[in-house]
């Protein structure tokens, strides 16, 4: 069944230090909104800045419709930053847009012509890329290559900030550390249909890129941090019984071996680093099991106290079709 058109959406921006990128920002915007005949908000999100970004966000609330302005009191990246425009939104489709103008806002439209052809998630791909060669072109297409094998999600660019997402599958979730990046993920985790198209990418002319190589540390360890949730969220004894279990298997071979060297070869217990790996490796084993069942009382905990459940119901069908009689309904045959 085709979903219903994208009748209103809102364009997140998060904003730190672009003072100098604001004005033309508003001037190749607005145009474009103006001419999707929707209703449409536009929601600012000043990460801290110390420039002037901020007055030069109230001058654009002052004077254009439909803007909202969210100032945080000091600067918590723009993974806060986005998490909070999207709490903020209010329509049908959200769309989050850099405000370094290196995204086309001309790309807009396209995006929200695939989300009303079914897609739940429409992700930017930046083919052709103005960033440095080696610094971030070849380490983004290595990290984005990493992330769609490990999740199974095959997107070509996850650090693409333009997006654009059904609200219904963004809604619920909660972005920490760098994890904006992985919301395309976090909505197919959930049942949404993910695809992607090529967007323009502009050179940046003003400013300063707040991205360094220290991102790919957090990327890691964020993907690491994704994957167990999508994976095991529900069930994290696996993963800790698993380490449990082959740990004390270990442990146990190794006392077997210690046993065949004592008693089979007269070696001395003090010539090998046996007893002391099989303390460590049943140590390991025990330890692990118990972290499990901990981790199982905290998710049974959380899901419980958030009243909250391990599915998402897409859609309920209910038959509309009377039933005459008591009797059950019968076929007839020839």
């Amino acid at each position: 069944m085709q979903p219903e058109p994208i009748r209103s959406i809102s364009v997140v921006i998060p904003v730190f230090q672009e003072e100098a990128n604001l004005a033309a920002l508003c001037e190749q915007l607005w145009p474009v909104l103006g001419s999707l005949m929707l209703d449409i908000e536009v929601i600012f999100v000043d990460d801290g800045s110390t420039d002037g970004s901020f007055h030069l966000l109230r001058e654009i609330a002052d004077t254009r419709s439909g803007v909202r302005v969210i100032s945080f009191r000091r600067n918590v990246g723009q993974t806060a930053a986005m998490q909070a425009g999207i709490d903020a939104a209010s329509h049908e489709a959200i769309v989050p847009l850099d405000a370094d103008l290196q995204n086309d806002p001309a790309d807009i439209p396209r995006l929200l012509d695939k989300l009303n052809q079914g897609w739940d998630v429409v992700s930017g791909w930046r083919k052709q890329r103005s960033d440095a060669a080696v610094r971030r072109n070849f380490l983004s297409r290595v990290a984005n290559h990493m992330i769609s094998k490990v999740t199974g999600v095959v997107l070509h660019d996850y650090g693409c900030s333009l997006k654009a997402y059904r609200s219904s599958v963004v809604k619920g979730v909660r972005l920490y550390g760098e994890m904006h990046r992985f919301l395309p993920l976090y909505a197919a985790m959930q049942g949404a249909k993910v695809t992607e198209i090529l967007v323009r990418h502009q050179p940046r002319n003003a400013g300063e890129s707040k991205y360094g190589l220290n991102r790919i540390v957090k990327v890691s360890l964020d993907l690491l941090v994704v994957v167990f949730l999508e994976r095991y969220l529900t069930r994290p004894v696996y993963v800790f019984g698993t380490v449990g279990l082959c740990g004390l298997a270990l442990s146990m071979l190794t006392f077997v071996m210690m046993m065949v060297l004592k008693f089979g070869f007269d070696t001395n217990f003090s010539r090998t680093p046996l007893p002391e790996l099989t303390t460590l490796l049943a140590g390991l084993g025990v330890q692990s099991l118990l972290l499990g069942v901990l981790s199982e009382l905290l998710m049974r905990t959380y899901f419980e106290s958030q009243g909250r459940r391990p599915y998402e119901i897409r859609e309920t069908l209910v038959s509309r079709v009377r039933i005459i009689g008591r009797g059950p309904a019968t076929s007839s045959g020839d």
